[in-house]
């Protein structure tokens, strides 16, 4: 296959050449080592791949169909995560915390004919509308007897003879949509974000962190580029990762031990809670020798000296592949890095004029690398050019940068937050908010945590005549939203500061935070239930 020689080769970046390739070349090698014990070698896991992939084509998916998997992590949703690559159907993977609006745009965005879901998981479809769904495969449990308008198969169907595989209809090239990872819909419902294996390639391999000798440790979802996009490069790369359920304070470095992991990535609050736990003469008794830290820790130079791992950071996005990058030990406090070789970023106003040093605007990214950047917006053309104009793919988040090239994120332009590892949309959250009958009005921002990142503050009105209980709102949330996008902070006003053209002034909101009468959830004893789910084995 001919490729243009800024493209990484062939067999460097496509999941099927490399999958055999790696059994053929390393066969005994440990590429992903879980929880519990089990191990996945190269051949092991091209074998069951391959097993997965023969049932998915029996089942009618053909190269290039989207599927829905709503999965947690594990060893099962590793192997249909591959079987997809595999056959070159598109990986449209959902958030396990979604239920009611936000799952039912996911599904009918999609345009998905078949679904591979959790027992746990599949009751939630009971209340939503499922487009051109028709057949959902059910793992970790008994489907329901019956569903109208749903066929439901049995997990064994998920296994057939691989012998009897089909290769696809024509090659499967770098550029092909790999999978579709929905964003987090900051200013409206979520988009499908397209992501190709160049883009995998660029994001995990170009600034040289990844390493063949690394074992990465997975703790965040299948259904986040961070997780996902980590084992895609792990066989890119020639590695190895360590997939286990979440992130953990008390049992983190156990795990690292336990799995051999040299490196992982820690978003947010992480290094915070890592740092503030007990010390221990084991502090340095580990494997772990990086750790990527978004954004970067103001304490991580203490991170250092204490556990003896190099801390570097970076800037990313969904839509982007890392395009600014720093370490180890970044010397410029809260920096998200330098432009890496390959890419170009510009700090524009809101003509995509470029500012000066030290003032703030929106950055804007390109790469010479043919799509190395994401390649649109799965079904909506419109986000797509809208994001695109100018030949730059403008991010939506607000920047600055000094004399040296550092660049310093200031704020998300349209209102995300960000808690705990996940970007919530203000937009999703007041829209349930607003489904409550005694709610007239209401806004969702961001107010400062005491790690670090944000927290969710719901300023809302009561319908006239009537009054908001707190309690009882947050209540009526949980069933609605994940339990990550649920306010803590709940503040009652008459009514929400609005301009002239009736838009609410969220910066106000912002700028009194906490003011006076604001309830707190957590100080009011509610605590939210973590969800569990079984695994796919």
């Amino acid at each position: 296959m001919r490729i243009d020689p800024r493209m990484p080769p062939y067999e460097d970046c496509v999941i099927p050449a490399l999958l055999d390739r790696r059994a053929r070349e390393a066969p005994d090698q440990v590429f992903a080592v879980f929880e519990g014990g089990k191990v996945f070698t190269h051949a092991a896991l091209q074998g069951e791949v391959r097993r997965c992939a023969a049932a998915l084509q029996q089942l009618g998916v053909r190269q290039g169909e989207h599927v829905l998997c709503w999965l947690p992590n594990g060893p099962g949703a590793v192997v249909i995560t591959f079987a997809l690559a595999y056959l070159g159907a598109v990986y449209s993977p959902i958030n396990t915390g979604y239920r009611g609006g936000l799952l039912q745009h996911v599904v009918q965005d999609a345009g998905a004919e078949l679904m591979i879901a959790d027992a746990s998981l599949v009751p939630r479809l009971a209340d939503v509308a499922t487009a051109q769904l028709r057949r959902v495969v059910v793992c970790n449990g008994e489907p329901p007897a019956a569903w109208p308008g749903l066929q439901l198969l049995r997990e064994d169907v998920l296994r057939a003879d691989p012998e009897q595989l089909r290769p696809p209809e024509r090659a499967i090239c770098p550029w092909d949509t790999l999978g579709v990872i929905y964003t987090s819909g900051t200013t409206g419902p979520s988009k499908g974000v397209l992501v190709s294996s160049v883009q995998v390639h660029q994001n995990y391999l170009s600034n040289g962190q990844w390493t063949a000798d690394d074992r990465a440790l997975i703790a965040l979802p299948l259904f986040h580029m961070a997780g996902v996009g980590l084992a895609w490069s792990a066989l890119m790369r020639g590695g190895s990762f360590a997939m286990v359920d979440s992130f953990r304070t008390q049992d983190f470095w156990d795990k690292v031990r336990q799995t051999g992991a040299t490196n992982t990535t820690l978003l947010g609050v992480m290094c915070s809670f890592l740092l503030k736990a007990p010390a221990t003469p084991a502090d340095r008794d580990h494997p772990l020798r990086r750790a990527m830290c978004v954004p970067l820790s103001d304490q991580h130079a203490e991170f250092t000296r204490r556990f003896g791992v190099d801390i570097y950071t970076a800037w990313n996005m969904t839509e982007t592949s890392s395009p600014l990058f720093a370490g180890p030990s970044p010397g410029a406090p809260g920096t998200c890095g330098r432009p890496r070789p390959g890419v170009q970023v510009r700090i524009v106003d809101d003509n995509d004029c470029e500012l000066p040093v030290g003032e703030v605007g929106e950055l804007m990214v390109r790469a010479d690398m043919p799509f190395a950047l994401s390649h649109g917006y799965h079904r909506n053309p419109e986000a797509t050019a809208r994001a695109w104009r100018n030949g730059w793919f403008h991010t939506g988040d607000a920047f600055r940068r000094d004399e040296h090239g550092n660049h310093f994120f200031v704020d998300r332009l349209k209102d995300a937050i960000r808690r705990r590892g996940e970007n919530i949309s203000s937009f999703e959250v007041e829209k349930e908010i607003l489904a409550h009958p005694g709610v007239r009005d209401a806004a969702v921002v961001a107010v400062a945590s005491e790690h670090g990142e944000d927290e969710v503050l719901a300023v809302v009105c009561p319908v006239d005549g009537g009054a908001v209980d707190c309690e009882d709102l947050v209540r009526f949330l949980q069933p609605r939203l994940a339990r990550f996008m649920v306010p803590r902070y709940v503040r009652v006003l008459d009514d929400l500061p609005r301009t002239p053209t009736n838009k609410v002034q969220k910066h106000l909101l912002r700028a009194e935070g906490l003011a006076a009468g604001t309830w707190d959830r957590e100080a009011a004893g509610i605590v939210l239930e973590r969800e569990r789910f079984g695994r796919v084995s």
